[in-house]
């Protein structure tokens, strides 16, 4: 089985990326983040057309998030308690045997902004919700771009940006506090490596250059991590004409 996040920036403008990328790749389950669409303007009919169910939940111009699935998708949770927030940021539902929660985190903007301040206590209401999923399923799977890099092997200079947005401690303590849970990193059970990137700039040549963070994961807990036997990040999207600035990422699973 294979599941992937991907942050589209815009599955308005990313439509065709997808559907070429799910035809190449073949993912069984694809979370989708920045979607950017109201849900009456959601492609529904040209998702279903490619093989998958889809939940969506949206907003015009900002955010939203899809989960695309080949078998059907269940129990579908878009608002968390204690968080009374327009934001279109969370989805979660159940597709199997797994319940899957798909994320676009806050960015914060800056260290010290009422931006910043709001995504801390976004992420730990959010925690909150992820610690009663997990009791209630042990199959609990996180996926989505974290706006967080985890260590400085996930950030092309490290010392640039030492506590600056997406690398700073309190972010990084949030983002462990979710792994505190009973989750797992994914890619690094398969992949110990620095210099491996899902987001880079579109500015100063940063894919060229590989000037990337690791900021899309996918989190699962143990229950999961028995059947896991590869996780990776595919480029290939990101040299694509106007691709997004992110790229998929990937766990594949084997057959119970």
């Amino acid at each position: 089985m294979k599941l992937a996040s991907w942050n589209v920036n815009s599955l308005n403008v990313r439509l065709p990326h997808v559907e070429q990328w799910c035809a190449l790749a073949q993912p069984d389950v694809l979370g989708i983040q920045e979607t950017k669409l109201e849900d009456t303007k959601f492609p529904r009919a040209a998702i279903e057309a490619m093989g998958y169910q889809v939940a969506f939940c949206g907003q015009k111009t900002y955010n939203g998030v899809a989960l695309l699935a080949r078998q059907p998708i269940h129990d579908v949770v878009t608002d968390i308690a204690g968080l009374d927030d327009p934001q279109r940021r969370i989805l979660v539902a159940t597709v199997g045997s797994m319940r899957i929660a798909n994320l676009y985190v806050v960015n914060g903007q800056a260290v010290g902004s009422e931006k910043f301040a709001y995504k801390l206590d976004w992420l730990d209401k959010v925690t909150r919700h992820l610690e009663s999923e997990l009791r209630n399923d042990p199959r609990l799977l996180v996926m989505g771009d974290f706006n967080i890099a985890p260590e400085d092997r996930d950030v092309y200079d490290p010392v640039a940006w030492h506590e600056q947005i997406l690398c700073s401690t309190p972010e990084r303590q949030a983002l462990k506090r979710i792994l505190d849970l009973g989750l797992r990193d994914s890619f690094r059970a398969f992949n110990d490596a620095a210099g491996m990137y899902s987001w880079w700039d579109y500015r100063q040549a940063g894919f060229r250059r590989n000037l990337g963070l690791r900021i899309d994961l996918i989190l699962a807990s143990e229950a999961i991590m028995q059947n896991a036997c590869a996780a990776s990040i595919d480029r290939e999207p990101r040299t694509w004409e106007r691709p997004s600035d992110h790229t998929p990422v990937m766990l594949e699973l084997a057959d119970d």
